[in-house]
């Protein structure tokens, strides 16, 4: 069968109109140098903007545009509280137990550097370990990989069994007391497979382990809930979700990221500073030196109100249906292979 006859074939119906949700992306009415409608298929590396994004953001540069944390003056009292009103959207979106373990970053591979500097190198000796998997994304292998470069640790990867699965018995196999941390991911970005995040979490605990999940993946297919995973830190990007790009959230508990020393210096996340010595700010701001993105922050939360609105029972509904579509009809390829089939699988 062609691609082009499969792509004719109807899914089924839905509860809410895909046709009048598509009029929230007006990139999608643009049309190819060619003169074709654009059909976008790469969100897995990155999302379109649906117009409440772009219009949040330009509301803040053409309204009230100032410094955040830097002023009594209005408009930068009105920027800074819808700053901190951002940081308290994505906190409600991930059922944190405060605002303060919300710090803003730059993206995924900005919180996991983070993470790595300012947590895990001053931790890490001669002959610890790192333990992530086979199937992560270089964000989440080289920071990991680097830091135990310089510091002669080990880098350990959990293989990836032929159906996609993640080898868990591979977790309490190499589990030790030289493991500092283990990294992996919620969703793979290639295969799509659901990682059993609660095991994994479950068996570091016994062994005091912190644990960090990449959630770029998995944030827009699945509500994501780190006070019930119990992970110690957790990061994804706003583009991933239908926020703008360059802003990116890295989720800690409240006692870890207030110990954590700074992995930036400078202006906003200080107390008192002196030639000879500087106090921090308590975090989050400590984490976020310099001025933050914060237009990218109001789009971010704009964004998540935008797939609070959508709904994540109806989201998985239709990744469902278009998984199954797809896995139904993409073998009539000719030479068509799959690779990999997950016991859970994101589309």
């Amino acid at each position: 069968m062609t691609l082009r006859k499969i792509m004719s074939q109807p899914l089924a119906s839905h509860t809410l109109d895909v046709l009048q949700i598509r009029e929230d992306f007006p990139i999608l009415e643009v049309k190819t140098p060619q003169g074709k409608p654009l059909v976008y298929l790469d969100n897995a590396a990155t999302t379109q903007k649906p117009k409440s994004v772009v219009e949040s953001m330009s509301d803040f540069y053409l309204g009230y545009n100032a410094n955040v944390h830097r002023g009594a003056y209005w408009p930068a009292t009105a920027t800074s509280v819808a700053y901190e009103q951002a940081r308290s959207k994505v906190a409600q979106f991930l059922n944190t137990p405060s605002a303060n373990c919300i710090v803003f970053t730059a993206g995924s591979t900005d919180g996991i550097n983070k993470v790595v500097n300012a947590y895990l190198s001053p931790l890490l000796g001669e002959g610890d370990e790192v333990l992530i998997s086979e199937m992560e994304h270089h964000s989440n292998l080289l920071p990991w990989q680097q830091a135990c470069k310089s510091k002669k640790a080990r880098l350990t990867a959990l293989s990836v069994k032929s159906d996609g699965d993640l080898n868990l018995e591979e977790v309490k196999q190499k589990l030790n007391p030289r493991t500092k941390m283990i990294a992996v991911s919620a969703v793979s970005n290639t295969l799509g497979t659901i990682n059993n995040l609660p095991e994994i979490i479950g068996m570091a605990r016994q062994m005091n382990i912190p644990v960090l999940v990449d959630a770029a993946q998995s944030i827009a297919h699945y509500s994501t809930d780190v006070t019930a995973l119990d992970c110690d830190f957790l990061v994804f990007s706003g583009h991933k979700i239908f926020g703008p790009t360059g802003i990116g959230v890295l989720y800690g508990k409240e006692e870890i990221l207030q110990q954590m020393s700074p992995a930036q210096y400078g202006g906003g996340m200080i107390k008192n500073v002196t030639f000879e010595d500087s106090l921090f700010a308590d975090s989050p701001r400590r984490h976020e030196a310099g001025t933050p993105n914060v237009a990218g922050a109001i789009g971010l939360a704009s964004a998540l109100e935008y797939v609070h609105e959508l709904g994540f029972d109806w989201i998985k509904k239709h990744n469902r249906e278009l998984l199954d579509y797809a896995l139904s009809v993409l073998p009539e390829i000719q030479d068509f292979v799959l690779i990999g089939n997950p016991a859970q699988r994101a589309p």
